[in-house]
């Protein structure tokens, strides 16, 4: 038996493996739920089309995430599309970026326990958690990041083409997951050129055109994406607001989802920058943390389309976790020489190890009240999506040749056709009332809606009704010409459930 564990016990010691397993634990606790949301559904009404349908929508919306959705594409094709299906993805990337944070941590500061804290307080913010839960592409971006990252220190240390590579693959994932990760260029910049200055080296100037040409290698497959992307920002971005110099300020806040977590942050970070040792390293990762934000809420002050929000940032988390895991290490290594001037040895690391331990548990703790709000729907953007409730209640009545009626045009970002007929049970299709195209055929996410609502209403003699918000009177929450055509033929609804963020009602003809 010993053989068979010695691998084990190998893997168990890298400085990776327990944050990777810890991330994959915070990540899988209660994945299925709660249920989709919106952009998630999103995902899944894309990821399940054809080959041919998903690259004809990406022509048209949503262009930015294609990378992502041929992937997910891939994946539900073998694993299907059921809400844990759909989140393990972001659960394996976020574990990976924890295994890259506390790599990157060792490679700057020279400590397991940097290493080992810092991949462990990167699973501690709520939006973390969250994003590690959700059917987005976020949590591949923040994991190709945090490898990008990585690989860059390894070809600092040795430019050869064989190092410069991965940093490229990584550099061109995160690009084609969210063309917004590549601000974090700009913290990279800073980080090369306080390397250049720590060095001092001749050998190293070759990195002046290397670096540059290895970011341009990167960002070459991304142009189409680019370009695609640049002529869907108007739609798919105008509901960001400008952000204000307040909003940058406190935007830490937003970013790990909790203040505490994030004063608690900038508590643990402060050894690694005052201390003694390698405090060039800790200003290098601040850099690399705090540049991309900067400068996107530049470009969002300056131009037409606002990008600056947490989600789009969430790649920058990485570096904070190996900054706080970086003064966890600074504060132990300096305590650790205290206590070894009036203690034993093993005196002393014990004391200085609870230390450590104290210190990581901060924030965790800090953590806990936000832990649960992120995971439900109702903290999405402040609004409830009950597709599965309004599904249910559907099915629960559903006749053979019964229609459905449902947010469409102007209010097709609530996603409520694509939505309920996601959790709707095989055997029940009603017919798509008030349609003129299908989401497949309009090469789009939801349904076009019929400009004459009495020419597409069908022969239905019930319809099933779904509006935003809950309301007694589901009418008056349809657009007048659709309205008028439901009063006419069908009268008042016979049922009305109010969901909590939808209302399903129940109008028959023949009543």
């Amino acid at each position: 038996m010993r053989p068979a564990i010695r691998p084990v016990v190998r893997l168990s010691g890298q400085v990776w493996w327990w944050p990777a397993v810890v991330m994959l634990a915070v990540g899988g606790y209660r994945l299925g739920t709660p249920d989709l949301w919106r952009d998630e559904i999103a995902t899944s009404t894309v990821a399940t089309r054809s080959l041919g349908d998903l690259l004809r929508l990406l022509q048209h919306i949503d262009a930015s995430n294609g990378a992502y959705y041929l992937l997910m594409h891939a994946w539900t094709a073998v694993f299907g599309d059921s809400t844990v299906a759909l989140r393990v993805p972001s659960v394996l990337a976020m574990a990976g970026a924890a295994a890259f944070v506390a790599l990157t941590a060792r490679r700057l500061f020279g400590s397991r326990v940097a290493a080992v804290g810092a991949g462990l307080l990167f699973a501690v913010p709520p939006e973390v958690s969250r994003y590690a839960q959700e059917a987005r592409s976020y949590a591949l971006v923040t994991c190709a990041i945090a490898g990008a990252g990585y690989f860059l220190l390894r070809a600092l240390e040795r430019p050869t083409w064989r190092r410069w590579a991965p940093y490229c693959v990584a550099m061109t994932l995160a690009g084609a997951g969210h063309l917004i990760s590549f601000s974090t260029v700009a913290g990279q910049v800073a980080l090369v050129a306080l390397h250049l200055w720590r060095t001092r080296s001749a050998a190293d100037r070759r990195l002046l055109w290397q670096y540059p040409l290895a970011v341009a290698v990167a960002a070459l497959p991304v142009l189409p994406v680019m370009l695609l992307g640049s002529r869907q920002s108007d739609r798919q971005l105008g509901w960001i607001p400008t952000p204000s110099f307040r909003g940058l300020v406190w935007f830490g806040e937003h970013l790990l989802g909790s203040d505490r977590v994030f004063h608690a942050f900038l508590l643990l970070a402060l050894p690694a920058l005052v201390l003694p040792g390698r405090r060039l390293q800790a200003w290098q990762v601040l850099l690399l943390a705090e540049l991309p934000v900067v400068g996107v809420w530049l470009v969002s002050r300056l131009t037409d389309t606002s990008y600056f929000i947490d989600r789009y940032l969430l790649f920058t988390v990485p570096a904070w976790a190996v900054l706080a895991g970086g003064g966890v290490g600074a504060a132990y290594g300096a305590a650790a020489t205290l206590a070894r001037r009036g203690l034993a040895p093993r005196r002393a690391g014990a004391l200085a190890g609870l230390l450590a331990a104290g210190l990581l548990a901060v924030p965790a703790v800090a953590a806990l009240p936000k832990q649960p709000a992120v995971r439900y729907v109702g903290s999405h953007n402040g609004s409830e999506e009950p597709f599965k409730a309004a599904a249910r209640t559907i099915a629960s009545g559903y006749r053979s040749g019964d229609g459905l009626a449902a947010p469409l045009g102007d209010q097709s970002w609530a996603m409520a056709w694509p939505g309920v007929s996601h959790y709707l049970p095989s055997g029940v299709h009603p017919y798509p009332v008030f349609v003129a195209q299908s989401a497949d055929d309009a090469e789009d996410l939801s349904p076009t809606p019929c400009p004459k609502p009495e020419d597409c209403l069908g022969s239905v003699s019930r319809i099933w009704l779904v509006v935003l918000g809950d309301t007694t009177d589901p009418l008056a929450a349809v657009p007048s010409d659709q309205a008028q055509v439901l009063r006419t033929q069908y009268g008042d609804p016979d049922q009305v459930t109010p969901l909590g963020g939808f209302t399903v009602a129940l109008l028959d003809r023949d009543m």
